[in-house]
């Protein structure tokens, strides 16, 4: 679904805040119940709310992500704003190893112009769309391919990523938890993730406001292993404090005029 600027917000309330009433609901936004009715059936038909009597929640547990498709459509602009300013920091003629995620997505279609870059991927979405630019090689790593959403993973994938020693490892997450870990939800994916961390001379991530406070089952590195951090809002309390001790920069990504 095309989520609309309530839909989004609607959503953003629930991670926050989490379950609430369809009358919380109303009352937050200013709407009568009949549209909060309208929105969630709408949000939890797409997968992206849960609805229980009188109420809405989050559909996820710390053991499932949202489907590939459901993640693209979320927070679209966040994402597309996220994307140009990490493009913007990438300097022609470097390395990178790009991982799994929407975002990261998001990120290799801003890269289009670089030139020079080496790009070493387990994403056979972003080795597609980077293969198309002329001044860009693409390495591919082995292993297995998930077919949810075309990412390679698999011991095969740590081991090839053990060749490499990039200048900037370009990750997504699934969720950064109030005691500074990231995680996600296939151990699989983490291991890769793992390695990309290891085999970096930077590491950045590229996550949107909605994955503070969002709980996964597999813990992948912690905010003090980043070197800089973009997303979209001020991160709440305790991030920023836990981003101050571990010396992380981080980058408020404002939305362009013609993201549109």
């Amino acid at each position: 679904m095309n989520l609309n600027p309530r839909h989004t917000q609607l959503l953003d309330e629930v991670r926050t805040s989490g379950p609430q009433t369809i009358e919380a609901l109303a009352e937050r936004f200013g709407v009568t119940l009949q549209t909060v009715r309208r929105d969630v059936q709408r949000l939890a038909e797409a997968g992206l709310l849960s609805r229980f009597h009188g109420g809405v929640r989050l559909p996820g547990s710390t053991t499932e992500n949202i489907a590939y498709r459901q993640r693209q459509a979320m927070s679209s602009e966040a994402k597309t704003c996220i994307a140009r300013a990490v493009a913007r920091r990438v300097p022609n003629g470097c390395s990178l190893i790009m991982n799994i995620g929407t975002t990261i997505e998001a990120v290799a279609h801003e890269l289009r112009h670089h030139r020079g870059l080496r790009v070493i991927t387990n994403n056979l979405h972003i080795a597609s769309l980077m293969s198309t630019h002329p001044d860009c090689e693409v390495i591919v790593a082995g292993g297995q391919v998930r077919s949810a959403d075309q990412g390679i993973v698999g011991e095969a994938t740590v081991d090839f990523m053990r060749q490499f020693k990039v200048d900037i490892g370009l990750i997504g997450i699934s969720g950064i938890e109030g005691d500074g870990t990231l995680r996600d939800f296939d151990y699989r994916e983490v291991k890769v993730a793992r390695t990309i961390v290891e085999q970096s001379r930077e590491v950045w991530l590229a996550a949107d406001h909605s994955k503070f406070n969002r709980p996964a089952m597999v813990e992948l590195a912690r905010l003090d292993d980043i070197d800089v951090l973009f997303t979209d809002q001020p991160p709440p309390p305790p991030f920023d404090e836990l981003m101050a001790l571990g010396n992380v920069e981080c980058v408020l990504c404002v939305a362009d005029p013609d993201i549109h």
